[in-house]
Order: structure tokens, then sequence, then C-alpha cells
């Protein structure tokens, strides 16, 4: 493990979803421990993050969204089947139960999901180099084809497959949220052809369910870290990931930083959600900066970096 090179992305996600986010993330950002951000087009402050991405260089992709706020697409705004009877997006558990009964259009997720690329552009003057799910919706059944085709017309070469090496084993975390990410983990799995069908890309590695929230310390990221190494060096070569010989491996660590939201400000139309005001957001924040993690970073030739750096 001494002579691999290990390229790791922190990517902050929820960018845009409230100015304290936003600050919480920036100096993560500024502090070299958060190395990419995850942009929420439809969150209350996104072109404020926008802005502050453009002004401190940070590498910003973007954290499609059909589950929280409402759509950023006119047309759906209205009348669509992604929206509930508030005229809201179904939210995390509601949205899969919508898909799971039959009742979503697909053809409005992909206008929905074009209308946030378009609109990800015109706040930052980029196409989005990377774009994931919020929520995990874009390994979901039938969701995850509409994805690639979106990512394949507009070149965006990199995604994220939620397949965290080592879950299983991970005691501290709750039955019932066990359960939503062995989902997570389950769709992911039936995601992969599809994906590299499309010719998308994604990190060798992903961690960052294991590690959210108060679970978060420093010694837990490590041993996520350490786990997963050890795992993907003893696997044989993959067709998607071939020669571990090249002794350089990429991965993708998701955090949510900030300082806790503060109603009514903050979220993606609705207000802010109960993570996002708790002291949980901190929590990440004041574990990602220790030295100790930097320290441990260096001794082990791992150098943070974004999608463009890979």
């Amino acid at each position: 493990l001494r002579m691999l090179q290990v390229k790791l992305i922190v990517t902050g996600d929820d960018f845009g979803y409230c100015p304290r986010r936003n600050q919480g993330i920036v100096d993560c950002f500024l502090a070299g421990v958060v190395s990419n951000v995850s942009l929420l087009v439809n969150g209350s402050a996104a072109a404020d993050a926008a802005k502050l991405a453009r002004r401190y260089s940070i590498p910003i992709g973007l954290h499609a969204n059909l589950s929280e706020g409402s759509p950023v697409c006119e047309v759906l705004k209205k009348d669509s089947s992604l929206l509930n009877q508030h005229g809201f997006f179904h939210g995390k558990m509601g949205f899969r139960t919508a898909l799971s009964k039959g009742l979503l259009n697909m053809s409005e997720v992909k206008q929905e999901l074009k209308a946030q690329v378009e609109l990800f552009r015109e706040l930052t003057g980029h196409l989005p180099p990377h774009m994931d799910g919020h929520q995990h919706v874009h390994v979901l059944p039938e969701v995850r084809h509409i994805f690639a085709e979106v990512l394949q017309e507009y070149g965006i070469k990199y995604t994220r497959v939620p397949i965290e090496p080592g879950l299983h084993n991970c005691d501290w975390i709750p039955p019932s949220l066990m359960d939503f990410y062995l989902g997570v983990e389950a769709d992911s799995f039936n995601t992969v052809d599809v994906f590299t069908k499309h010719g998308i890309r994604w990190p060798d590695i992903y961690i960052g369910l294991s590690t959210m929230g108060k679970n978060m310390s420093v010694s837990n990221i490590w041993n996520a870290i350490d786990t997963a190494i050890t795992e993907f060096t003893a696997k044989a070569p993959s067709p998607t990931h071939p020669l571990p010989q090249s002794r350089t491996v990429t991965i993708e660590l998701m955090v949510h930083p900030g300082y806790p939201s503060v109603p009514p400000i903050g979220g993606c139309g609705e207000g802010p959600d109960d993570f996002s005001q708790s002291w949980e957001r901190l929590h990440e924040l004041q574990t990602l900066i220790k030295p100790e993690l930097q320290s441990h970073y260096k001794a082990r030739n791992i150098q943070l970096c974004s999608f463009k750096d890979l």
C-alpha cells in the first residue's frame, strides 16, 4: 500500500443549499480539506455558491436534484408527475415510492435534468465536469438510463456510483438507515453496466455513507479509506477498472460540512431540512479541518484533487 499513489476527491455536497452551508464548504476548501463541490442549482443560495466558486476557483459539478424542493424547468413547476399535491418534489422516499408505482414520467425526468444542466451552465459559465444525484436518485431504476443519456448528450464524463467497501460491517449505522444504504448499493450495482455502456466514468472507490454526520471522525475516515484500498488492490482487474498496476487509485469521499441552517433561510424551495439545521454539519466541518487528518494524507501519499485532475 505504501507505493500506491492515491488521488482523493473530497466532494462537499449540497453547495447552494443555504448561505451558511456555502460558507462552511468554502471554509473547508480554503483550509485544503474539501477539493471539489457539487451544486444544487435549485438551492436557495445557488447563485451565491456559483459566485463563491468563481471567486476562489473551487472545482464545481452538478448535484442533480429530483427529490427535494422545486423543479427549475418552468414547464414542470405547474403540473408534472415529479410534483406532490403541495407542488414540490416527492421527497427522498416519496420519489422512490412514486417511481416504484410507475407514476413518474421519464420524459419529464429528462426535461428537468437537462434544465438543471443548462441552469448550471448559466450560473457557472461552463458545463459540469461531473454530475451526481442528490439523495442518490441517479442510480434508481429507469432514472439511471435517462441520467446516462443526459450525461452522454452533454459530454459530462464523470459521475458517482455509491458502492462503499466495508459498508456492511459498519454496526454504528441504525437499521432503518442501513436498509436505505443497502438499497442504494443494490441500485448502484445495477447501474454499473448502464453507465459503462454510455462511456461514463467514476472513481475507483466511493466513500461517504459510513462517515456522514455524527458518525464522522478522523479514525472513521481513515478506516474507510484503508478498508477500501485494501479491498481494491486485492481485487482482480475488472473491465471498468483495469490494472491496479498503474499504482494510482482514485477515491471520492462525499462530505456535507457547513454551519447549521437557520430557518426560514435555506433549502430548495421548502426551507431547510432537519439534517441541515442539525449540529452534524458543523461536526463534519470540525472533523475535516483537524490537522491530524491532513498529516495522515501526507504520510500515506494521498493527494487531494478534483474530477478535472483525473
